[in-house]
């Protein structure tokens, strides 16, 4: 298995892309229209943020997850016991953010969401009719106004020494949602799980921008597009000492959408929030 890049301004990119995607449940652009001027500003101010102490004034709200989530409350992957090596940041258009980072933030919101709206409009025109059949409205309707879909600005601080044994940055995992949309991070380290059981290094050249497929799109496709188990694995030698920062938008349907007979999305993500242990 190889997560291959494509350029989004090829005529067949919207075919490769979801070939991908359907493939290897990645897909990794070039040439897209999200500014690496606006990336790299948002990683250098927030890693400011969580280096200081005004991150602790916005403690996240367990009823609508939003805000700062500090190391001891970070995650623990679905499967495992160790949490993960890392702080975040949930940030949604209506939830608490910074004032003097909230202008950038949005502006990033906005494009990011667009540009996640096109390549769902993609996957849902390259999806088999027999497959599409299955979904309970078109994909792109499922995301409509949607106050669900969650940036996350993610910091996994520099590695001590003193970790807990078996912790790593971000245990392997799948993400939730129906589309996650990514930045190259400022720091090696994602990995992808292939179909034998190997792992594989996703291309993070600066300025390309990875995308996953979520649980939501397997459930909703019946798993014809795979959610592919993915990590971030700790740094080693002269990096360990580097902190890496990740700005993942996690494409969300409104709630009430319904994703298969078992599931509507909400249903979906209360369950997965109880397995992480964060509700």
């Amino acid at each position: 298995m190889q997560v291959q890049t494509v350029d989004y301004l090829a005529p067949d990119c919207a075919q490769r892309f979801v070939e991908s995607l359907r493939t290897t449940g990645f897909g990794v652009l070039k040439n897209h229209p999200i500014s690496q001027t606006l990336v790299e500003s948002i990683y250098q101010n927030w890693y400011e943020f969580f280096v200081s102490a005004e991150k602790h004034q916005y403690q996240y709200n367990v009823d609508t997850q939003d805000g700062y989530f500090p190391p001891d409350v970070s995650e623990v992957a679905k499967g495992h016991q160790v949490k993960d090596i890392k702080e975040y940041y949930h940030i949604y258009p209506w939830g608490q953010t910074p004032p003097e980072l909230k202008a950038e933030a949005m502006s990033y919101y906005q494009i990011a969401n667009q540009l996640a709206t096109e390549l769902l409009g993609w996957v849902e025109s390259h999806t088999p009719a027999e497959i599409a059949q299955h979904y309970s409205m078109p994909l792109s309707k499922m995301i409509e106004n949607s106050r669900g879909t969650l940036l996350r600005v993610l910091h996994y601080p520099p590695l001590t020494g003193e970790e807990e044994p078996g912790a790593i940055r971000a245990a392997a995992h799948e993400d939730i949602n129906l589309l996650t949309i990514l930045p190259a991070a400022n720091e090696p380290g994602l990995q992808v799980k292939g179909s034998n059981g190997e792992w594989l290094d996703v291309p993070c050249d600066f300025g390309t921008l990875i995308i996953n497929t979520g649980d939501m799109l397997q459930e909703a496709s019946q798993g014809y597009f795979p959610s592919t188990t993915h990590r971030v694995i700790n740094p080693s030698g002269g990096r360990r000492d580097k902190s890496r920062i990740s700005l993942p938008l996690f494409l969300h349907p409104n709630p009430d959408v319904v994703l298969s007979e078992r599931y509507t999305a909400g249903e979906y993500l209360q369950e997965r929030l109880r397995e992480l242990g964060v509700i």
